[in-house]
């Protein structure tokens, strides 16, 4: 049985573990708080970093928080190789997804990897969403997945699609039309009136990056909402690997 604490991987050992998902592990009650993948000795950067380089260190990042709070009671980061051999980052990509959906709560700052499409839910969920037809875009638009925001936090759809956003205001003002998509499946259609910055004055639950945006504005009209709601947003719109939330939609017709 090994008990000591490892660093690094002797090259014999990296060399054959391929690509791999791993999960770091809080001793202290056996919790998983962060899953990825690497190669290499990618696993024990994470603890390596998290050494404080000041004693007045504003610490923002949740995972090196957790970190340096195991440090602090004596103790080390646990490093598990969840999966190794892997052939290709892809793979290692929808596998980490995969162990993400199985260890809610976790400290990863972005989702597993096409998590929102692909991820854990109900088998009536999926039928839901294969089932439907896909919508067509007639003008321009924004389409914005509000998976994190509606599930994380106690909004309504309006709320969570409404900001707050890393998006261009100027761009976003030509844009007469924003959706609301959840895996996949649009669920709201609303017109901005107005593109407005993230401060508390508008969005009194936003308490993060100022240089962010979000709207104000009112539900589609209901011929235009026959259009989108619930129909499923067309896989070319759902770009493989994509991290931002947001597309900007032209119809098939516009050019440039």
């Amino acid at each position: 049985m090994i008990t000591m604490q490892t660093e690094k991987f002797p090259p014999e050992v990296s060399d054959r573990l391929k690509w791999y998902v791993y999960r770091l592990v809080d001793p202290r009650n056996g919790e998983t708080f962060y899953v990825g993948k690497g190669k290499g000795d990618r696993v024990f950067q994470h603890a390596k970093g998290a050494l404080p380089t000041s004693a007045d260190e504003d610490v923002t990042d949740l995972k090196a928080q957790r970190i340096k709070d195991i440090r602090v009671a004596g103790l080390d980061v646990g490093h598990v190789i969840h999966r190794h051999g892997i052939e290709s980052e892809d793979l290692a990509f929808q596998i980490e997804g995969a162990v993400m959906d199985a260890y809610p709560g976790l400290t990863n700052q972005v989702g597993g990897h096409r998590s929102g499409d692909y991820g854990v839910r109900h088998a009536v969920e999926i039928i839901a969403e294969y089932a439907a037809e896909p919508f067509e875009a007639r003008e321009a638009l924004i389409l914005i997945s509000i998976a994190k925001s509606y599930e994380e936090a106690d909004k309504d759809i309006y709320e969570a699609v409404r900001g707050c956003w890393v998006i261009d205001p100027e761009r976003a003002r030509k844009h007469k039309l924003v959706l609301a998509h959840r895996r996949g499946i649009v669920v709201g259609a609303f017109r901005p009136i107005e593109w407005l910055p993230s401060t508390t004055a508008y969005f009194p639950w936003h308490t993060g990056d100022e240089n962010r945006w979000g709207f104000v504005g009112e539900p589609a009209e209901e011929a235009t909402a026959r259009i989108y709601m619930r129909k499923r947003v067309p896989e070319a719109y759902r770009a493989k690997g994509a991290a931002n939330p947001i597309r900007f939609i032209k119809p098939p017709s516009t050019t440039g």
